[in-house]
């Protein structure tokens, strides 16, 4: 929780959004991938973007005063930071930039959407729609590999043939989950946009005859088969109590018996003030989604006891997720 100690503090809240726009306008208009390895002027960089050369020599002297930028003789370069995670194809590359773009204009619709109580997001086109997907998954990748890692070692993998993963975006958590142990086989569930992304991350990975996939909505496909672990990562904040009480109970279903589902998320205290990140993505969810929230510990479990689990355990974790495991 942080602490505000003047009115200072209250104005740097109030004018954060300055230089988070500065930053997102940069992004989206391939400013450090343009200048990467280059001093170049203004002018030259404004004829690069397609951009006015004067609002872009304003935007260039400002990403210098935040140090993202470097100026001299007039010519700017990229800063060390902004060469290494700001410029597309490099290995750093923070693409999930893109998709934190995307939430400018959801998060713009907050007061409306607290006097409603509903999301304002108007209905894309078929290109922002495959835009979106894209961007949003590559953001979910550049977090999950790191996370999927240290998920891996604290999931007990030793007894887990099959896996399935729910709403698997790329399958970072997954392929993690394989890599730490060969012999699982692993499904990834999503929806028919998503899969063809889903196996180019698996097949990057050299990962692809580990994986089988499954085109559909978590809510409406009817499984046949059983798994040893079942993972809904970053998916209860997408749903509704009652929609995600129907889903652990379907995913209890599926489970072979002292298999285990993983949730990995938000997992708030009861009076919903920590963690911190968790308060913010529950707006989030307000704003961009018809039903999503952020959820307690008392809740998740409800769900857990009400399917049937038992042997609940929590692991805390060094990101801003937690892990809930019930067995069967």
């Amino acid at each position: 929780m942080k602490e505000i100690k003047s009115s200072d503090d209250i104005r740097e809240i109030a004018n954060a959004f300055r230089e988070s726009r500065i930053l997102l306008s940069a992004i989206e208009l391939n400013i450090f991938s343009v200048i990467d390895k280059h001093l170049i002027p203004a002018e030259e960089i404004s004829n690069k973007i397609n951009t006015d050369i004067r609002a872009t020599d304003r935007l260039l002297n400002a990403l210098c005063a935040m140090g993202l930028l470097k100026k001299v003789k007039g010519k700017f370069y990229n800063s060390d930071l902004a060469s290494k995670y700001l410029v597309k194809d490099k290995p750093d590359f923070m693409g999930n930039l893109f998709h934190t773009n995307h939430l400018w204009n959801s998060w713009s619709n907050l007061t409306e959407s607290v006097k409603t109580g509903v999301s304002l997001k108007r209905e894309q086109t078929t290109e922002e729609k495959h835009n979106w997907t894209e961007s949003f998954i590559e953001a979910m990748h550049y977090r999950g590999v790191n996370q999927g890692k240290i998920m891996a070692m604290m999931i007990d993998l030793s007894n887990i043939k099959t896996m399935l993963d729910v709403g698997g975006g790329s399958a970072a958590f997954s392929i993690e989950i394989v890599k730490k142990n060969p012999s699982i086989k692993a499904t990834v569930l999503d929806l028919p946009q998503v899969i063809p992304i889903t196996k180019k991350y698996v097949a990057a990975e050299g990962l692809i005859n580990n994986f089988s996939f499954v085109e559909g909505s978590y809510f409406s496909i009817d499984f046949k088969s059983k798994y040893d672990l079942i993972l809904l990562s970053a998916i209860i904040h997408i749903n509704s109590y009652e929609q995600n009480k129907m889903l652990i109970s379907k995913c209890a279903d599926m489970l072979n018996n002292n298999g285990v589902l993983v949730i990995n998320d938000f997992i708030m205290s009861e009076d919903r003030t920590k963690p911190y990140h968790g308060t913010l993505f529950a707006l989030n969810m307000l704003v961009g989604t018809a039903n999503g929230d952020t959820y307690t510990e008392k809740e998740i479990r409800e769900w857990f006891e009400s399917a049937g689990l038992s042997k609940i355990e929590r692991k805390n974790t060094s990101f801003t997720s937690d892990l809930l495991m019930g067995f069967k």
